[in-house]
């Protein structure tokens, strides 16, 4: 072969790494989690920074002590490099499950010593749980102590996208991170719909076995905490938080009145429908919520 052909072939040969080099995925970096304290994940290894977190103060939160006292407890010893709990917190909707999530979390951030790294707080999105195991990575080398966040998680019949999670939580050879925390809300104490249960129970040939394994998602939480309705006293309580935070002032005779028709024309009583009333009564006022 001459030297004129060796030359085209060199050059055939660069072209095609070239090609390749295009081609191939690019190195994904390690997300920055130094420019914010709260992001939402976007696969596969996107965090967005969320410049301003829509959250109430937790003293606004009515209703939920209990739960609210453990799961601060919970936030502050992980916040402060102890160990703590995974935490499911499920039952009625609008009762602040999320809510005081973002609360505890500001909360938390609060009470940290000077000089201390801020806890940060990260929401993944249900769908995209199936990277959570990727994401745990990224964030097992980082310095900065994080809680995972998903907000109304739940799984359907013939997702199996529920086993990552049980991997990622607890199970999985590396198991979760030290510097991890994962909480989620859901309506379903089980994360899965019961009649997915049951009918797992009535045809497997060992019906205890098939229960254990659909439930075994929510063992992996170690706090389960419990929110149900609201009682009329607590309802009433919360609209009076809201209102004295914004200094809206009504007269109480006629507040009472209002926020009783509002919660039975929703047919609910909540800490939304709460809210959502106080929303209302400031737009009539010509009153801003900030």
């Amino acid at each position: 072969m001459d030297g004129a052909a060796i030359a085209g072939l060199e050059r055939l040969l660069e072209r095609i790494a070239t090609s390749l080099e295009r081609l191939a995925p690019q190195p994904v970096e390690a997300p920055d989690l130094s420019s914010a304290d709260c992001f939402v994940f976007e696969p596969p290894a996107r965090l967005n920074p969320v410049p301003h977190v829509n959250r109430v103060d937790i003293g606004l939160l009515k209703g939920i002590d209990r739960s609210r006292d453990i799961l601060s407890e919970n936030t502050a010893r992980f916040a402060a490099g102890f160990p703590a709990n995974n935490a499911l917190l499920w039952g009625a909707r609008g009762m602040g499950k999320s809510s005081l999530v973002k609360a505890v979390h500001a909360e938390a951030n609060a009470s940290l010593g000077e000089g201390a790294l801020p806890l940060k707080l990260i929401e993944i999105h249900r769908e995209d749980i199936e990277a959570l195991p990727g994401l745990m990575g990224f964030l097992k080398a980082s310095p900065f102590r994080t809680l995972l966040f998903c907000d109304d998680l739940s799984f359907d019949a013939g997702d199996a996208s529920y086993k990552s999670l049980k991997a990622a939580l607890d199970g999985g050879v590396e198991g979760r991170p030290e510097n991890v925390l994962f909480y989620a809300t859901s309506n379903r104490r089980h994360l899965l719909p019961r009649d997915m249960i049951e009918n797992e129970s009535s045809t497997a040939i060992n019906p205890a076995e098939a229960v254990e394994e659909k439930v075994s998602l929510s063992d992996r939480f170690g706090l389960w905490l419990g929110f149900h309705k609201c009682s009329q006293d607590d309802y009433l309580a919360m609209i009076d938080g809201y209102l004295a935070a914004h200094a809206i002032e009504v007269d109480p005779a006629e507040l009472r009145r209002d926020a009783l028709e509002w919660s039975t024309t929703r047919g609910s009583r909540s800490g939304r429908v709460a809210f959502q009333f106080v929303q209302d009564l400031a737009g009539r006022l010509g009153r801003t919520l900030t």
